[in-house]
């Protein structure tokens, strides 16, 4: 078992895997007693904001996550949240492509969003990571 500490630094890595190296990381993590999940985002920022949500908490559910419950829907909607305010400063009105990464173990779950920005020849990186503590499922 990790620790609570450890949750956003393997949420972080998850959202750096390539698709192979994602099913890995998340068949490991569901060997540890907990539960991941990945979702591959695009477009522009601005526009996506309510998909990217909405993608995060479709995942969560689909992975086994969170329940279909207002606490837990609201844990990992504010954690979302949380990630994207980080990256809007950088990426506002630009296009981005990246991937969406939550872990959850025990009475934790964290969301990490990376994404590439596009703008002109550039290669421009953006991080944004999202950290909820709530009731345990007995997972």
């Amino acid at each position: 078992m990790i620790s609570s500490l450890e949750i956003p630094r393997e949420a972080v890595r998850l959202s750096l895997t390539t698709r192979e190296e994602e099913k890995d990381m998340i068949r490991r993590i569901e060997e540890m007693g907990g539960r991941a999940a990945a979702v591959n985002i695009g477009g522009n920022i601005a526009n996506s904001l309510p998909k990217i949500m909405e993608s995060a908490l479709v995942a969560s559910r689909r992975a086994g996550l969170i329940e279909q419950d207002y606490a837990s829907e609201g844990a990992v909607m504010g954690a979302t949240r949380d990630a994207l305010f980080q990256i809007l400063e950088r990426s506002n009105n630009l296009n981005v492509g990246g991937k969406i990464g939550l872990i959850r173990l025990g009475n934790d779950i964290a969301v990490c969003i990376y994404v590439s920005i596009g703008l002109l020849h550039l290669n421009e990186f953006a991080i944004g990571i999202g950290h909820r503590t709530f009731a345990s499922l007995n997972l």
